[in-house]
């Protein structure tokens, strides 16, 4: 359990109001500053305009995605996710998507793992469809770094029911829930 979980406790909801760049005190990673870990976990938002006509392949994608998480549940595991959110919008400049990530681990580790992923199951990103992603992504992780950094819109304000809960112990709370409730209708 982690020290964060243990003083703040997982049955406070907390909430954190982030400055404007994202962190309270630069500290380097492997790939520039890291993001802290906030009461919703790890995460990151980006905001970049689509290439022209390619609604379309990132709708599909979104389809893809669903299939290969269909066909093998844990497809995803490695990049220890809470939640993903993709949402397309125009605001009359243009169509944009929106990606917003929650997980456990740090921004460089998600980075990593993500390209490792893709790499391994031959499946394309989806941010291929997207003004500026590097042509060389599967080998560059510090252009696809910076591609991420360029466009990342840190939050303000991030808030967790059960803070700082990794998505592993939610899902074992889930299993001896569902272990104590099957004991519970035995003995009835």
């Amino acid at each position: 359990m982690s020290e964060t979980l243990i003083s703040n406790g997982w049955t406070k909801p907390s909430a954190m109001a982030l400055p404007k760049e994202g962190y309270f005190k630069k500290e380097d990673g492997r790939y520039g500053p890291v993001y802290p870990q906030t009461p919703a976990n790890y995460g990151f938002t980006i905001i970049v305009k689509v290439k022209p006509g390619r609604e379309d392949a990132i709708r599909e994608y979104g389809r893809t995605i669903e299939s290969a998480v269909k066909g093998d549940p844990t497809v995803l595991a490695p990049l220890k996710l809470h939640y993903l959110r993709w949402v397309l919008f125009d605001v009359g400049s243009g169509l944009h998507f929106m990606y917003q990530g929650i997980f456990d681990t740090d921004f460089d580790k998600y980075m990593e793992d993500a390209i490792a992923l893709f790499n391994s199951t031959g499946v394309t990103t989806v941010f291929v469809n997207l003004e500026g992603f590097p042509e060389d992504w599967k080998t560059n992780v510090n252009a696809v770094v910076k591609f991420f950094r360029e466009h990342q819109r840190p939050s303000f304000l991030e808030y967790g029911e059960y803070p700082y809960v990794s998505s592993d112990e939610i899902k074992k709370a889930l299993k001896l829930k569902a272990a104590f409730s099957d004991m519970l209708d035995q003995m009835q």
